[in-house]
């Protein structure tokens, strides 16, 4: 598979994210010259804009995947007067391709009912050979200093605004109030680190943790916090479940779509942020008193919750998705 790098630069006021910059000549020279079945934009950034265009000109079916809520970025970075114009840009964008992949019925129904064409399903896949009960290191909780049957509050994901963080670690306080050995463990970089970690002494910031090191730090954990209420889907969710580590997340996004029993955590009102600390208190109470063979058997069933969600089924089902967009264009 041939891989080409393109420049890019980093977002306004938030360096950790870059775009692609435009490319329309390189992407037209090569396509010309080896034209491919289907291409799939991941982003709708200059460079997923010059892909639509070119794609458009040499009539190659091109489908573009939402998976970002730049509209709801605009609130938390001080524009908020701009969240109905990026929504329609965003609108504008996935209305030139052939097709919009979304992860779950929710969003679908979402942006269809706002204006949006051709929008498809196909659900997100978890790597549970990667995320797995097995890897919980009590050496690695010595260090966040819990022991083997102490509590373990874990958050992994971007540290900005948008990710709401400051709900999770009211909740984690509110838990702390109660169960005080617990430890709150925070997995992740961005432009919200420096202040959170001067505001917040106590917690374990872990920084960015990648393959078997992420899987460890998750597994390792006894209740994922997950605040959010931007997400088209929420990946960590599953990737802590396939861990056998419940989930308190708002009731949208992955959350609804996989939390289905009591064991896997709680799916809360979205938008209703005591409900959510009342949910992590609930939940951590379930957790420390139950007894270590009674916490091994529910971590193996929440992992239940998601094992079926298979890498390969969803490779399968994209590429018969962008078969059928080649077709449609043939014919």
């Amino acid at each position: 598979m041939d891989e080409v790098l393109l420049q890019g630069a980093a977002l306004p006021r938030y360096p950790g994210l870059r775009f692609g910059l435009p490319a329309p000549r390189l992407l037209l020279r090569r396509w010309t010259e080896q034209a491919p079945d289907a291409i799939y934009v991941a982003t709708e950034g200059p460079l997923g804009h010059s892909a639509l265009r070119v794609a458009r000109r040499l009539g190659i079916p091109a489908c573009t995947g939402f998976h970002t809520r730049f509209d709801d970025f605009a609130h938390h970075y001080g524009v908020g007067f701009l969240t109905p114009a990026v929504f329609a840009c965003l609108r504008r964008f996935h209305n030139r391709a052939a097709a919009t992949l979304v992860p779950t019925t929710g969003l679908a129904r979402y942006l269809e009912d706002n204006g949006f064409r051709n929008v498809r399903l196909l659900r997100r896949a978890v790597d549970t050979g990667l995320f797995d009960p097995a890897r919980r290191d009590p050496a690695l909780r010595a260090e966040w200093g819990v022991p083997e049957d102490g509590l373990a509050l874990v958050h992994v994901g971007r540290l900005a605004p948008e990710k709401n963080i400051e709900l999770a670690l009211r909740a984690f306080a509110a838990v702390k109030a109660r169960f005080p050995g617990a430890r709150c463990v925070i997995v992740g970089d961005g432009p919200a680190r420096g202040q959170l970690q001067h505001e917040h002494p106590g917690i374990v910031f872990a920084g960015m943790r990648h393959g078997e090191d992420l899987a460890r730090h998750y597994a390792s954990g006894d209740l994922f916090l997950f605040p959010s209420l931007t997400e088209t889907f929420g990946n960590v969710t599953l990737e802590s479940l396939a861990s056998g580590v419940p989930v308190v997340a708002f009731d949208y996004g992955a959350a609804r779509e996989h939390i289905r029993s009591p064991g896997a955590g709680a799916r809360v009102p979205t938008g209703e942020p005591e409900a959510f600390i009342e949910a992590a208190i609930a939940s951590a109470a379930r957790i420390s008193g139950a007894r270590p063979e009674a916490l091994a058997r529910a971590r193996a069933d929440v992992r239940a919750e998601v094992a079926g969600l298979s890498q390969a089924d969803v490779a399968r089902q994209f590429a018969l998705l962008l078969d059928g967009l080649r077709a449609r264009e043939a014919a």
